[in-house]
This record gives structure tokens, sequence and C-alpha cells, in this order.
């Protein structure tokens, strides 16, 4: 994949870029995996916004993707690369020796024609999906289930690799993208290698129109807004917020407050957090 920019015609394009999409091998979905999204807008059965600033957007079928990948000694072939509008990560259509059609997450270097496998038995190579206690200590893995036979879970952005680092007793320690070294039992499974559209995170949306595009709407400062409004608003000018620190329009503390449960069970799978801090 690499980056497009654009001549800038306009003061948006000077700085917009985008994907060249060179990895995309059609632009017809499989229409047996497809379904339709229903758009709520941020608002629940009664009407009331519960989540801001959804809402527009361009309209776009969903793509039923296979996470559990548990059609085991089947060999699969990949039909065709495609671009997903729910993710940032490219997908892939493999087709299994019985006629099964689905949708896997397209791993960096897969490319069309190419054999994939699932279960135990599975070569360890780009693509297919074994438990952890099959793949050898350093491999990047992603797609990753956290618990046994409900999926993949971690690791499914585009770019994305998490790293086995080792494997004792029941559970394999891996390093995710983030830096936090965590057990997951090591029956998990896990799809070899990195996930593909590696350069997403290097485009430039360039405008706000492309932000609506995507169904996002515009976020406004509190501290630009009435007091009625939010907890920072009122003042003559640019004043500060009042407080000793931020906090959300309904009075919550904001921007950086830890909300993770200190009692939480899965807890103790965390040998080191992404602070770098080791768990007790």
């Amino acid at each position: 994949m690499g980056i497009k920019k654009f001549n800038p015609y306009t003061p948006s394009r000077r700085h917009m870029t985008s994907s060249d999409f060179a990895e995309i091998t059609t632009n017809k979905p499989e229409k047996s995996l497809l379904v339709s999204l229903k758009k709520t807008a941020g608002r629940n059965n009664q009407g009331k916004i519960t989540v801001r600033h959804h809402g527009g957007g361009s309209r776009r079928k969903y793509r039923i993707i296979d996470f559990k990948r548990r059609k085991d000694g089947i060999p699969a072939t990949v039909v065709s690369i495609e671009y997903d509008p729910n993710r940032t990560a490219n997908i892939a259509l493999i087709c299994y020796a019985d006629g099964e059609k689905s949708y896997i997450l397209a791993p960096n270097g897969l490319q069309v024609g190419t054999t994939l496998m699932n279960g135990e038995t599975a070569e360890v190579k780009v693509g297919n999906c074994l438990p952890l206690q099959n793949i050898p200590v350093g491999t990047q893995v992603h797609n990753i289930e956290l618990y046994p036979g409900k999926g993949g879970q971690l690791v499914r952005a585009a770019g994305n690799s998490a790293q086995l680092m080792a494997k004792e007793g029941k559970y394999a320690t891996l390093r995710l993208p983030s830096g936090e070294m965590r057990m997951v039992p090591i029956i998990c499974r896990a799809t070899v290698g990195q996930i593909g559209n590696i350069d997403h995170e290097l485009i430039n949306i360039g405008k706000a129109g492309r932000k609506r595009n995507m169904g996002i709407r515009p976020t406004v400062r509190g501290s630009v807004m009435n007091p009625n409004d939010h907890p920072h608003g009122g003042g003559e000018g640019k004043t500060g917020i009042g407080r000793s620190g931020p906090v959300t329009p309904w009075g919550k503390p904001a921007l950086g407050l830890k909300t993770r449960k200190k009692n939480k069970k899965s807890n103790k799978m965390i040998v080191r957090s992404r602070s770098g801090k080791n768990v007790k």
C-alpha cells in the first residue's frame, strides 16, 4: 500500500492524503456476506441522544468477518483482497475446498491464490490460524482470542501485531501493540502475521467533510459553551474552567482519569501495563 497525494487546487486538498488501494483486487463484495446497517445517529429508542457526535455519513453495508476461524483441516484459497468501510484493515475473501466462502482480516503480504489452513495441524505461515500452543515463541500474531472459541478480540486494527513472548503452563504471554504484556490461555487461537494496510496511520483527513462522510459530527469545546450547557462554560472572554480538573458535560472527571476497576478479575492476567509498571 502507498499514500496518494493531491494537487492543491483547493485549500483542503493541499494536505489531504489517501490510500492508493494498491492491495485491493476487486470493488465488488460478496453479496452473501453483506448485512444492512441501521443508522441511529446516537439516539436510543426514545429518540434521545445517548452517544454524541454520531450522525450522517455515507451509506455502507457490514461485511460478516470470520473472527473464529473454526473450520479446521479444510484448505481455503484467497479469492480477493477487498476494502472494508467498517474498519481500518483490509479484508480477504477466502473460499474453502467445500465451496463455503468467508471474509477474514487480510494480513500484510497475503496474495490472491494463497492457500490457508485453520487448526492445530496448520503450518505456521502468514494468514494461517492455529492455537497459541502450536505457534513458536517470537512469532508476530493478530486476531487473538481472549477466551477459547469466542473469536479474535485483540489486535484487529490496520498495521497492528502482537508478539508471542513466552509459553508456560496453561498460559501464553503476549506483548500487545500498546506495550502491555498480557497472559492469554494457551489454547486460544491467533492468526500468524501482521495486519495489512500498514500506512493507514499516515493518512491525513484534510478537511471536515471527510469526517462527516464517516458519520462523525462536530465536537465543540465545553469552554466555549454557556454555563447551562457545560460545567466549563461561561465567563467573559477566554477564561479557565473554574475547577480543579476537567469534567464531562455531566460533571464526571475527564481527560486522564483511570476508569478501569481496581478489582477487575482480568487484572491478574496483565503482567506489565502499557505504562511499563508491573501489575501485582
